[in-house]
């Protein structure tokens, strides 16, 4: 029977140097949490995008612009055309659910001499979506929850923020929540492009990419774009309609120019267009993380190559080459390990839910599951790797060579 030496032993020799320890455990980490980062990127912006599209929705944009809605230009009489003339539309209250919007990405920025600047934290001007919707857009896209004030007013200069978009353009959404009324009054100002807009509710939508939208009513959105076509039709079908019916309609109405595609496929085709950003985020984090796992690797083999003669006398005392390394396993892997875990503790606390802006809007940085799992296996490969270079470098010298070594 292999006799092994207690792991007590393993733990003893961690603390022999304190800053080697140190630097053990923070490369681990820091190996650990690039690679969560990474995963947790990648995770967020796919899951949502995926998120977002409704299964009975049907997306109706411009013929030739079935890769970005806010390329896409059709009239804003089509919006009639399709709502009275296609069948299968749901209804709601008596009228279809055809929702005319406009996609359009603006600046959006805080206005820094605004009476309500206690909702705010620190000012910060960024490119968003901005969507121009009509009262049919809140219930065609029903994870869009008005959770404070109102909805806009068409010539008001009023808009309403997704919760990720106000973090993003510095106003703290639980403050504004706190602060709104259901008049819509107590909101700060945003300035939109160039022209001011009282902030009248706040939009929740978490998982999507609505989360991180600006939504103002289509009238005002047609001004401030200088444009007289929208964006595209958002419909809801009725149970027994399938997208093949929208599909047949837009082919048999050339005279409107229409390209119909399912919601689920339009964002799915989109995960698919950002795919590269996705790769180029995972590789950055890989490089940036092998730079640190090298460093570890030295510190580790830095600490058992200055053991070879202590390594040489466990062989004289009876333990086998592999039970020697059996205990230099054990003590990369509690360093290692111990840095994995600080570093999934580190990304829960600071990383999970911190919002991206992209073109489409905004996204979460996703720590699940998964992606804890991704840093655990990182410090247990760190350990193991940082383990073996250093434990042949030591165990492969003649036991005489071994104790004579400095």
């Amino acid at each position: 029977m292999l006799r092994l030496l207690p792991i007590s032993y393993a733990a003893r020799n961690l603390g022999r140097s304190p800053s080697r320890l140190m630097l053990s455990v923070g490369g681990a980490a820091l190996v650990a949490i690039l690679s969560m980062a990474g995963a947790g990127f990648a995770i967020g912006m796919a899951s949502a995008l995926r998120s977002s599209g409704q299964e009975r929705n049907v997306v109706l944009l411009g013929a030739g612009s079935e890769e970005s809605v806010e390329r896409s230009e059709i009239t804003q009489s089509a919006a009639g055309v399709v709502a009275a003339s296609l069948s299968g539309i749901a209804t709601f209250d008596g009228r279809p659910l055809a929702s005319p919007e406009i996609n359009v990405a603006l600046s959006v920025m805080l206005r820094s001499n605004d009476s309500a600047a206690p909702a705010s934290t620190d000012a910060a001007e960024y490119i968003g979506l901005v969507r121009g919707i009509t009262p049919t857009a809140f219930i065609v896209h029903p994870q869009a929850r008005l959770v404070a004030g109102r909805a806009p007013q068409a010539g008001a200069n009023e808009v309403a923020l997704g919760a990720s978009a106000a973090r993003a353009a510095g106003i703290n959404p639980d403050v504004l929540a706190s602060v709104l009324t259901d008049a819509g009054s107590g909101g700060p100002e945003v300035i939109v492009d160039t022209r001011p807009f009282r902030v009248v509710g706040l939009i929740r939508a978490p998982g999507t990419v609505i989360d991180g939208e600006t939504w103002m009513p289509l009238s005002d959105a047609l001004v401030l774009t200088q444009r007289d076509t929208i964006s595209a039709v958002i419909i809801t079908l009725s149970p027994d309609a399938s997208a093949s019916d929208v599909t047949d309609f837009a082919q048999r109405r050339i005279d409107l120019e229409l390209s119909a595609i399912s919601e689920p496929d339009y964002y799915a085709s989109q995960s698919a267009f950002y795919r590269p950003v996705r790769i180029m985020v995972l590789a950055s984090a890989v490089l940036v993380a092998l730079g640190a796992l090298l460093g570890g690797l030295n510190t580790m083999y830095a600490a058992f190559a200055s053991r070879v003669r202590e390594i040489g006398m466990l062989q004289v005392l009876g333990f086998t080459r592999k039970a020697v390394t059996a205990s230099l396993l054990q003590e990369s892997l509690i360093a290692s390990m111990t840095g994995a875990l600080v570093a999934v503790v580190l990304a829960i606390l600071f990383l999970d839910g911190i919002a991206i802006q992209f073109s489409m809007g905004t996204f979460g940085i996703k720590i699940d599951e998964f992606v804890v799992a991704i840093g655990l296996a990182t410090g247990l490969f760190v350990g193991v790797a940082g383990c073996v270079v250093p434990a042949i470098r030591c165990l492969r010298l003649p036991l005489p060579s071994a104790l004579k070594s400095d």
